[in-house]
């Protein structure tokens, strides 16, 4: 028997289960070098550029696919004056994208060429691992499962389409004690075992094309994270639309555990909630999504800001940092600077 066959979720009749990931979110320090990764060196495409609703001084970067599609997308927090973080127990400490077969080698060659260190490839649950850190530290695992299939094409990605990053594999949450997460993970979301490997505890959630992992790391030396550039903030669960999300809500609450009201984030609604390990997950919406308020050929250009921050606009452009996506003014930087880390 399958490490997950067997295994009977704790979802009622009728209750809708998480997707998958519908997006994750990290800190960086410095906007513009963390455009010039994400965009001209891993290929993804800057689908949103707004403010950090709750701190509307700091950018808030979303990169993806060519429409931005739930399930691609890795989001940013840049506090120019960040220091670094420092990996530990009670947070993810790295997050995995899905890379087509037969990418490896085009991958090794691409990130060598910009002085970036490789680890592996490596072997993990039977699939082929390569990992790095982006500028910031946070580390970044390619797995070349070729598990999901394409994206929305972005034609303006430096990355041949064959090898282009097909969205997120998933995440690895580190602990010195993980017992009371897994529980959390089986019992109240409906996450599946996926069996153990090493140091690592690996549960599956979602299914077909939007399934994805979470390894649960135990690390019982480590020391406690602190939070900085190259820290992941959260990870946001998938569920269709409001009435869903109203559902998960009410199933968290019930269980005993502090959850957020529905905060509305323009481009999807959330709710908040720690699981007992520390990491901060969000259960977010798939609609309305990010075309709300730019058409799709446009995405990214312009620095878009929610209703209740529109008549701040002049003092928000004032206070935040210019920054060039254009791929002129990236090609350009790229010439001058020979390594991104």
């Amino acid at each position: 028997m399958g490490a997950s066959e067997g295994f009977h979720s704790s979802l009622s009749k009728g209750e809708s289960p998480l997707l998958g990931i519908h997006h994750i979110t990290a800190l960086a320090s410095d906007p513009q070098r963390n455009i010039d990764f994400y965009v001209r060196v891993l290929g993804l495409r800057l689908v949103k550029r707004t403010v950090n609703f709750d701190a509307p001084d700091v950018y808030h970067f979303y990169y993806g696919d060519g429409s931005g599609a739930p399930g691609t997308v890795l989001t940013f927090f840049p506090f120019t004056d960040a220091g670094r973080g420092r990996r530990g127990f009670g947070e993810a400490g790295a997050i995995s994208f899905d890379m087509p077969h037969g990418s490896r080698d085009y991958w090794i060659h691409r990130l060598s060429r910009h002085g970036i260190t490789l680890h592996g490839p490596d072997r993990r649950f039977g699939q082929e691992v390569l990992s790095f850190e982006d500028p910031d530290g946070l580390s970044i695992d390619f797995t070349f499962s070729g598990h999901k299939p394409a994206g929305q094409s972005w034609t303006d990605s430096p990355v041949p389409a064959e090898y282009r990053i097909k969205g997120l594999a998933g995440a690895t949450l580190i602990y010195r004690d993980s017992g009371e997460t897994a529980t959390m993970l089986r019992s109240l979301l409906g996450f599946h075992p996926a069996g153990s490997e090493g140091d690592r505890e690996r549960y599956h959630v979602g299914a077909d094309e939007n399934l994805v992992t979470i390894d649960l790391m135990h690390t019982p030396n480590s020391p406690p994270a602190r939070p900085g550039a190259g820290s992941i903030h959260h990870i946001a669960w998938r569920v269709p639309g409001i009435d869903d999300q109203r559902a998960w809500h009410a199933r968290i609450e019930d269980s005993g555990h502090s959850v957020t009201g529905i905060v509305d984030r323009q481009y999807f609604s959330s709710i908040y909630f720690h699981e007992p390990g520390g990491v901060l997950f969000e259960i977010a919406t798939d609609v309305p999504g990010f075309t709300v308020d730019e058409p799709m050929e446009t995405l990214g250009t312009m620095l878009k800001l929610p209703p209740w921050l529109e008549q701040h606009r002049g003092e928000l452009e004032r206070v935040l940092p210019p920054i060039d996506s254009s791929p002129a003014g990236q090609a350009q930087r790229q010439a001058t600077v020979q390594h991104y880390i």
